[in-house]
C-alpha cells in the first residue's frame, strides 16, 4: 500500500503536534524537519521532543530531520515554521523539490516581511493555507480539532479523505486561500482587543460587544482585500477568533488583558510580543493611507493605544462609546 509521504517543516509546539496527530494515520509517513539539532535528535532517539514536550512520548513512527532532502519525495509539506521565514525557507526548498510539485500548505499566522501574503510569495503551484481554532496542546492530546482549507477542491478532498483520515481534524473549504491567509492574521490583532477590555471589565457583556463589532471589522477587511465576505463565517474567522478573544490560554488575549488592568506595555520589548501586535502597525497604517480609518475604530483605537501614547480610557470609550 503506497503511503502519503508527509513533511511538517517546524518541530516547535505546534509543528509538532500537527505531525504526532497526522502519525495516527498509518497510511501516512510522517517526517517533521527542523534546524534544531536537539529536537531532530531526542525525537529520533527517545520519541520525545524534549525542548517543548519533555514529558510526553510521541508516535513511534514519527521521525524527525535537519536535512532538505527530506523533501524530495514529499507529497504534501505543512509549513509551522515562522511566518517571516517562511518565504526564504520555500525558496531553499524548492531547491530539492525540483519538477514535482507537492501540496504545501501554510500553517503559519502571519504575513511575510514586506506584508504580503505568505502563499502568494512561495515559489510553489500548488498551495493552500489552513486555519482554525487550535491550541497547540489540545491537538497534541487529541482533542477534535477543526480547520478552514483554502486551496483547490481536490486538494481539500485529498487532505480530508486520505491524510486526515483516523485522526479526529476535520476540515471546512474555501478557494478563497487570501481570505483564510487575512482573517488568521486578523483574529489575534482583535483578541488584543478584546483583551483590553475584558481586563478592564471582566464582562461577558463587554466581551462580545467588542467581539461582535470585531467580526464586522473584519468582514470590512476582507471585502477591502476583494476576499470573499462568507470566509467570515469560516473555521479560520468566526471560529479562530472566539479561541483566540474569548480564552486566556491566549497569548494575544493575554497581552490585552495585562494592559486593561493598568500594565506598562513596551512595543519594544521583544520577551511580550506576540502576533496581533506587529498586525496593529500595519494594518493601522493601512486604513488612514486608504482614508478609511473611521471605518475600522477598533483597529484605530488599538493603533493610539500601542503606537501614539493615548490612554486606555481614551482606548475604551473609542472602542464601546
Amino acid at each position: 500500500m503506497r503511503k502519503n509521504n508527509i513533511v511538517v517543516a517546524g518541530g516547535g509546539v505546534f509543528g509538532t503536534s500537527i505531525a504526532e496527530r497526522l502519525a495516527w494515520n498509518r497510511e501516512n509517513r510522517v517526517v517533521i524537519h527542523s534546524v534544531e539539532e536537539e529536537v531532530v535528535r531526542t525525537i529520533n532517539e527517545q520519541h520525545r521532543n524534549v525542548k517543548y514536550f519533555p514529558t510526553r512520548f510521541l508516535n513511534m513512527n514519527l521521525t524527525a530531520s535537519g536535512d532538505y532532502d527530506v523533501f524530495r519525495d514529499a507529497d504534501a509539506i505543512f509549513l509551522v515554521i515562522p511566518s517571516k521565514a517562511i518565504v526564504s525557507f520555500s525558496h531553499e526548498m524548492r531547491k530539492y523539490t525540483g519538477e514535482r510539485e507537492p501540496l504545501v500548505i501554510n500553517l503559519a499566522k502571519g504575513m511575510s516581511d514586506d506584508g504580503a501574503f505568505i502563499t502568494e510569495n512561495i515559489p510553489f503551484t500548488r498551495t493552500a493555507s489552513m486555519k482554525g481554532p487550535s491550541f497547540a496542546i489540545e491537538v497534541l492530546n487529541g482533542m477534535p480539532t477543526a480547520f478552514t482549507f483554502g486551496g483547490r477542491r481536490d486538494d481539500y478532498l485529498y487532505v480530508k479523505n486520505e491524510i486526515f483520515k483516523g485522526t479526529s481534524l476535520m476540515l471546512d473549504h474555501t478557494d478563497d486561500v487570501r481570505g483564510v491567509e487575512l482573517t488568521s492574521i486578523l483574529k489575534n490583532m482583535y483578541a488584543i482587543a478584546i483583551g483590553v477590555v475584558s481586563g478592564r471589565y471582566s464582562s461577558p457583556n463587554v466581551d462580545f460587544l467588542v467581539y461582535t463589532r470585531a467580526v464586522n471589522e473584519m468582514r470590512a477587511f476582507l471585502r477591502m482585500f476583494n476576499c470573499d465576505e462568507e470566509t467570515i463565517f469560516r473555521y479560520c474567522a468566526i471560529g479562530d477568533l472566539g479561541l483566540t478573544g474569548l480564552n486566556d490560554l491566549s497569548r494575544n488575549r493575554t497581552l490585552g488583558m495585562l494592559i486593561g488592568k493598568g500594565f506598562d506595555y513596551s512595543t519594544g520589548n521583544t520577551a511580550t510580543l506576540v502576533e496581533g501586535h506587529r498586525t496593529i502597525r500595519l494594518l493601522g497604517e493601512l486604513t488612514r493611507e486608504k482614508g478609511v480609518d473611521k471605518d475600522y475604530p477598533i483597529v484605530q483605537a488599538l493603533y493610539r493605544l500601542m503606537y501614539e501614547g493615548a490612554s486606555l480610557n481614551d482606548y475604551i470609550l473609542s472602542v464601546i462609546g
